[in-house]
């Protein structure tokens, strides 16, 4: 595998970003302009295509989010069971999420540091993963 970094670790896959974002759109598309332009016999029709493609769409964000959130919580335990094992305490709560799931990258060298930088100068996870200097590769997030 490449050498994961800032600029590549974020993961695309073409099928289901591209392809499958821009037919539900086309689909939302089509239906709503064959329900304006329908017949007054087949509007029942074009209004089910229509909340058909409206389903469809909900459907392909939750199937995205939920899986998402699954990892979030995982990655939230390992990264509070990484800094229990480097320091005995629990992981201060005032970090964020979004930092928590940017630190995963830091390596034990700097996570200490970067984590009480991230809490005491409020960084984003962009800031975060832009001062990693030895990034530790996640090649299992989806």
């Amino acid at each position: 595998m490449n050498e994961q970094n800032y600029k590549n670790h974020a993961q695309m896959v073409p099928g289901f970003h591209y392809v499958g974002m821009l037919s539900i759109l086309a689909l939302i598309g089509g239906s709503i302009n064959y329900l304006l332009r329908a017949t007054p016999e087949n509007k029942y029709l074009a209004s089910l295509l229509v909340l058909a493609a409206f389903i469809f769409a909900v459907l392909w964000i939750y199937i995205r989010t939920f899986p998402l959130k699954a990892q979030d919580r995982a990655i939230k335990a390992e990264e509070a069971l990484r800094y229990y094992i480097m320091t005995g305490k629990a992981m201060p709560t005032e970090l964020k999420m979004g930092q928590i799931i940017a630190l995963r990258f830091a390596g034990d060298s700097e996570y200490l540091a970067l984590l009480e930088r991230a809490i005491k100068e409020n960084l984003s996870n962009k800031e975060i993963k832009l001062a990693i200097q030895n990034w530790k590769a996640d090649h299992y997030r989806v």
